[in-house]
């Protein structure tokens, strides 16, 4: 039977002499698998289809568990997400996490759009490392690990302070907190942009500057709540690892490693649609 879907490529490998095996994140059928044959080669008519990144419109036919590409156009290369390294690095985490997290039925249209919207993000300069942790939250929703976060996961106390548990589910108010010692202490702004993130379309996404203590302290909350709950072994996060801590001997600014500490609560000028200040002070 033929296909035909618009649909962002979050995988590519080699199969064969010539050809390539894609992964389609599409808004209409999930997630699918497409054999491009001759993708390879130097004079593909169809091998930039097949190059990772690139939105475009697949004509296939498909009878099994893999389809055969019959036709396509690009509609977007991406291509400045396939050239230095930090693009590269954040955009490959991004759909290797796509790939890896999310099940063929969990990948519907909504999902299809937050990932377009990172990618044209991450193209248009925006701070890399908040964009895609505004899209590791969209991720965790889709595969149904949300975090709880505007009660305690115990009593469903709605008052703050609150403490953030992997472990518990989300939030722990202070009289639940025993239930977790490992519960992390995070400052306010942490909590605004997790809720911001997990509310927000992408497509809305703003410019948005954090301070360097809020980034640490939300790279922990969410790494730590990935272990917990999806427990990946993403190779494309060793290489963004190093790339964060060694950026400075790339002529990157470095991003020092998360602590587990309690910074000083962000300014009360704070943008209504993102919950942060363009200045950097969140």
């Amino acid at each position: 039977m033929l296909y035909r879907a618009e649909g962002i490529v979050i995988r590519s490998t080699d199969y064969g002499e010539g050809n390539k095996i894609v992964t389609l994140l599409t808004p209409t059928f999930g997630k699918q698998g497409i054999v491009v044959r001759g993708a390879k080669k130097l004079k593909s008519r169809y091998g930039a289809l097949a190059q990772l990144f690139t939105y475009g419109d697949y004509s296939y036919y498909k009878n099994g568990t893999l389809g055969t590409l019959n036709s396509g156009e690009i509609i977007e290369s991406f291509q400045e997400l396939r050239q230095g390294l930090e693009g590269p690095a954040y955009a490959a985490y991004a759909a290797e996490l796509t790939d890896r997290a999310i099940n063929d039925d969990e990948a519907a249209a909504y999902l299809f759009h937050q990932l377009k919207a990172c990618q044209t993000a991450l193209v248009e300069g925006k701070d890399p490392q908040i964009v895609v942790k505004a899209y590791e939250m969209k991720v965790f929703a889709a595969a149904g690990y949300a975090p709880m976060l505007d009660e305690c996961v115990s009593c469903g106390r709605t008052d703050a302070p609150f403490y953030f548990s992997a472990a518990g589910g989300g939030a722990l108010c202070r009289a639940c907190k025993s239930r977790d010692p490992g519960a992390l202490e995070l400052q306010d702004g942490v909590w605004k942009l997790m809720r911001v993130f997990l509310a927000l379309d992408m497509r809305r996404l703003g410019s948005i500057a954090v301070k360097e203590s809020t980034k640490q302290q939300l790279q922990l909350a969410l790494r730590r709540w990935m272990d917990t709950h999806l427990n990946l072994n993403l190779k494309s996060r060793g290489f963004l690892d190093q790339l964060e801590k060694y950026g400075d001997l790339l002529g990157m600014a470095p991003n020092p490693a998360p602590v587990e500490r309690r910074a000083e609560p962000p300014s009360e000028e704070e943008s209504k649609e993102t919950g942060t200040r363009e200045d950097g002070a969140v």
